[in-house]
């Protein structure tokens, strides 16, 4: 079953773009995978304190992208692919590349000097031996 004892209890956004970030992460990184059963929409909503129609609302959204499935009166699972994997990674990816680029350009930075400092982290951390 996936676990929401490590859910951060503070975020930006709202509760149930939270959770929705959080089975992604979950899903990206392997955590969860395809048949886990998640909690009901009662236990999570009591483990984290919200309304729940809230959580109601992030399970829909988890289930319109493809990443769960429910039936009425049911238990929902996780539906994991390849191929969803590879598509939720990529969306975190553009999303948090996307917000990167934003600051940048908030501060002023060039595009050049934006890749030229990429370019040398990336490097650093290579070096360091975190490359995948």
């Amino acid at each position: 079953m996936v676990s929401f004892a490590d859910f951060p209890t503070e975020g930006e956004g709202p509760i149930y773009l939270r959770i929705v970030r959080f089975i992604r992460a979950g899903v990206a990184s392997g955590r969860i995978v395809d048949g886990d059963e998640l909690p009901s929409r009662r236990v999570v909503s009591a483990l984290l304190g919200v309304n729940p129609n809230t959580v109601q609302k992030a399970y829909r959204l988890l289930e319109e992208e493809g990443l769960m499935v429910s039936r009425s009166g049911a238990k929902s699972f996780a539906r994991v692919t390849p191929e969803t994997v590879e598509a939720v990674r990529e969306r975190i990816q553009r999303e948090e590349l996307s917000a990167l680029v934003s600051s940048l350009r908030r501060g002023g930075m060039e595009k050049a000097a934006a890749m030229e400092l990429l370019s040398r982290l990336w490097d650093e951390d290579a070096e360091r031996g975190e490359e995948l």
